[in-house]
């Protein structure tokens, strides 16, 4: 009887490079703290090169993809999406603008500051990307919409195969290669003497980060439920199988059966959870959205940037636009913002590695919000859909 192959899901890989990273950094000497280093230095530089590709693989075939929809069905669905996404985001911006200063205080960030200076790598490789941030968002619009004005299979097939590239790169190189990635930046951060500080204060901010998802979970259904008149609590209960399925597989696309399961328990009307259930995996990012602001608050104030409302809110509303069709890869949201962060809030690539980390660790949690939400929107474009069919009737009538 042949013994069943063992594989460690991505989670226990990043927590498993944290922890080497910390004893490499605690124990070894810096020459070989600078290997890791120096490998560091070359995938973020990979990183930042093939960032406006993976923006140009996943928005465009993703805002093509939602132009075959339901016309007004579809329009209603992503509206109330992208409304949900934006309310998660400044609800995170408003919690964390309360509790953050609390935890992260002048003095931590001074600690972060005053800290030895950071090991260098051996040698440097350069790759500059092809095009800005920005200019790759504004083709990947232009060329999305395009698409789907058009209606051209020809062009769809393009964007979808070029979309399969860039998760396919994902897949096979960055994933297999960020626990080492993640052992370079914990290892310089050990050495550095600013670990202990960095893991002081996110453990709170995860604590706080789930404690909105589950708060935005029930302001999100009882929404649906209020206007679609079911039982708030029953409705909550019904949803705990494709929570825990999402948390599980860390993936919005793979929990879609169980969650249109979940709908039907929930009487959705069969066209409508088939509908947008499946796109609300590929457009809701409420429970991303929390996490990648709360996030990236919590970087900024460590490294001492200004937090203000003006460069959020851009941040925010790009980040429901770019993380759009990234969910079915797990740590697809946070790979697919990385532009974003970069190009609105101004980060490093030093704090985009961190960002990486941080969010790929409780990656699941988020995942589980976003497809949680997803019920939500259904009932409320059920109901909208119900109400318009009684209108129609009547007018014929």
């Amino acid at each position: 009887m042949g013994s069943k192959k063992v594989t460690l899901g991505l989670i226990p890989k990043i927590i498993i490079g944290i922890i080497i990273g910390v004893l490499i950094g605690k124990t070894c000497p810096s020459v070989f703290i600078r290997i890791f280093v120096t490998f560091s230095s070359i995938f973020g530089n990979f990183l930042g090169f093939i960032i406006p590709l993976l923006i140009l693989g996943f928005v465009t075939a993703g805002i093509a993809e939602l132009g075959t929809g339901a016309g007004k069905l579809l329009g209603i669905t992503v509206a109330i999406a992208y409304g949900f996404t934006l309310i998660s985001g400044f609800f995170s911006y408003g919690v964390g603008k309360t509790l953050l200063p609390s935890i992260i205080t002048a003095d931590t960030a001074k600690n972060i500051a005053s800290s030895a200076k950071d090991l260098e790598p051996f040698f440097k490789v350069e790759m500059p990307p092809i095009m800005g941030v920005m200019s790759a968002l504004i083709l990947a619009f232009l060329l999305g919409l395009g698409i789907a004005a058009i209606n051209s299979k020809p062009l769809r097939k393009i964007a979808e195969d070029f979309q399969a590239i860039i998760t396919k790169v994902i897949e096979s190189v960055i994933i297999p290669l960020l626990p080492i990635h993640i052992v370079g930046i914990f290892g310089n951060m050990a050495y550095t003497g600013q670990v202990s500080t960095v893991f002081s204060v996110f453990w709170k901010v995860f604590l706080i980060i789930i404690c909105c998802h589950f708060i935005i979970l029930l302001f999100q259904f009882a929404i649906s439920c209020s206007i679609s008149k079911k039982n708030l609590f029953k409705c909550l209960k019904l949803q705990v199988p494709g929570y825990l399925t999402a948390l599980g597989t860390q993936s919005s696309a793979a929990t879609i059966p169980i969650n249109i399961q979940c709908s039907e328990n929930m009487g959705t009307s069969k066209g409508i959870r088939e509908f947008v259930i499946p796109l609300c995996a590929t457009t809701h990012m409420s429970g991303s959205t929390i996490t990648l602001s709360m996030c990236a608050m919590a970087v900024m104030m460590l490294n001492g940037m200004p937090v203000n409302l003006g460069a959020f809110s851009g941040f925010i509303a790009m980040l429901g636009i770019s993380i759009v069709a990234a969910p079915g890869v797990p740590g697809g949201a946070v790979m697919a913002s990385l532009g974003v962060l970069e190009s609105i809030l101004g980060f490093t690539k030093p704090m985009l590695a961190l960002m990486i980390a941080l969010y790929i660790a409780q990656d699941s949690f988020g995942t589980a919000c976003n497809v949680s939400g997803d019920q939500a929107v259904a009932m409320i474009v059920d109901k909208i859909q119900d109400s318009s069919e009684s209108i129609s009737v009547n007018v014929d009538a």
